[in-house]
C-alpha cells in the first residue's frame, strides 16, 4: 500500500504553434487495496480528458508513472514554476 500520494503536473507551451497543453499524473490508494494511477490531459484552461488505471502492486504504478514522465519530458513538457 502506498504511504503517500504522488502527483505531477506538467505543461507544454509553444506560442508559435498556438500550443498550451497540460498533463497531470496522480497515484493514490483505492478502497480495495489496489493502487490507482490517474492521468488527465488537454488544453490549458479546459477540463481535458481523464483515464484511470488500477494496479495491484505499487511498484507497477510507479514504473508506469516514471515511463509516462520520461515520455512527456522528451516531448517538451516541463513542470510549472508558478
Amino acid at each position: 500500500m502506498t504511504a503517500t500520494s504522488r502527483h505531477l503536473y506538467i505543461e507544454h507551451r509553444d506560442a508559435t504553434r498556438n500550443m498550451a497543453r497540460f498533463y497531470a499524473l496522480s497515484i493514490e490508494p483505492t478502497l480495495f487495496g489496489d493502487v490507482c494511477l490517474t492521468r488527465r490531459w488537454g488544453r490549458i484552461g479546459t477540463r481535458g480528458q481523464m483515464r484511470a488505471m488500477s494496479f495491484s502492486q505499487e511498484e507497477e504504478a510507479l514504473a508506469y508513472f516514471a515511463k509516462i514522465q520520461r515520455q512527456k519530458a522528451s516531448r517538451g513538457y516541463r513542470e510549472c514554476l508558478t
